[in-house]
């Protein structure tokens, strides 16, 4: 698809709108998914130092009772 200039293309033939905001729609929800496992990750990673934490202090403890 050709067109005669850049004013032409993001009219896209009257269509232009439609089309633009159907691809920001599309990119905001990809942005938003990643975030949304980003910040799941990182929930995950500070929960699961945690319980290392927790569990090598009930370890240390329990070697030193007699």
């Amino acid at each position: 698809m050709m067109f005669d200039s850049w004013q032409a293309f993001f009219a896209m033939g009257g269509h232009g709108l439609y089309v633009w905001m159907a691809y920001s729609a599309a990119a905001a929800l990809l942005v938003a998914n990643l975030a949304g496992l980003r910040a799941e990750r990182r929930r995950t990673r500070r929960q699961l130092q945690g319980q290392l934490r927790s569990g090598a202090e009930e370890g240390s403890d329990a070697s030193e009772a007699p």
